[in-house]
């Protein structure tokens, strides 16, 4: 059975599609991304926060807005700050090293 995961930044451009990119054939998970900003490439829906098994955020701040605006489509679910700063290109390498170190943890092992 293989685990939801969905990565989550501001606009959904930059760190949480490299996110979505770099686990997205890592055994055992499916990734999506999105952005919890207005114009977000794809905004976070409670449809894609009920996919969703694990969730990670870049920022505090994002873990913050999204208690604010879904808090009811959170309930059970595993929120997990990554403290990324918005300061990378889509795979900028030093990004998808740290997305390595920072999420390969908490993900299935196999």
């Amino acid at each position: 059975m293989s685990r939801n995961v969905l990565f989550i930044c501001t606009q959904n451009r930059l760190r949480s599609p490299t996110a979505e990119q770099v686990f997205a054939d890592w055994p055992g998970i499916e990734t999506q991304s999105a952005g919890l900003g207005n114009d977000a490439g794809n905004p976070v829906s409670p449809e894609l926060l009920a996919w969703s098994d694990v969730v990670f955020v870049m920022e505090k701040a994002h873990q913050n807005k999204l208690s604010r605006k879904f808090r009811p489509h959170l309930r059970g679910k595993r929120v997990i700050c990554l403290d990324i700063p918005d300061e990378y290109d889509y795979m900028d390498p030093v990004l998808v090293q740290l997305l390595r170190q920072k999420v390969t943890r908490f993900l299935p092992a196999f």
